[in-house]
């Protein structure tokens, strides 16, 4: 079966395309994997994965109430790398609209309540991780 979407013909059956979407991961992506194996190793401990707080932070650190977002470039639209879909974009871009006004959310609710928050984009990871790791280290020792 092919559906047609916003004059695009979509190659995968309805079953098909949930299947994909099923398998994106929304915790322990590559990029979060490789920050906590960065801090780790540059000897930082005491963090959390997953905390329990609002928007669930990759990396909560407690103790100093900073917690850690890796936003992927696509979902939460990254300024340098986002590149609009081809295929149902209307829903596409209200959906990604949507993830950027929830994390600005996030971020005014976790302030409120005394946390510091940082925001990485996935890209940064990717091109220097060790720069990342050292501005999240940056940041816990300011505190």
């Amino acid at each position: 079966m092919i559906v047609v979407n916003e004059n695009m013909v979509d190659v995968l059956t309805p079953a098909q395309r949930k299947l994909n979407m099923s398998k994106i991961k929304g915790k322990d992506t590559s990029p979060e994997i490789k920050i906590r194996k960065l801090l780790f190793s540059n000897g930082v401990r005491g963090y959390r994965i997953n905390y329990n707080l609002p928007g669930k932070p990759d990396i909560a650190f407690p103790g100093k109430r900073v917690a850690v977002f890796i936003d992927g470039c696509f979902w939460h639209k990254c300024p340098i790398h986002f590149q609009e879909p081809d295929t149902r974009k209307e829903f596409w871009i209200n959906k990604i609209n949507r993830n950027v006004e929830r994390d600005k959310e996030i971020n005014r609710r976790l302030e409120e309540i005394g946390w510091e928050v940082i925001r990485v984009w996935e890209h940064q990871v990717r091109e220097n991780p060790d720069l990342v790791v050292v501005e999240i280290i940056n940041r816990l020792n300011s505190k």
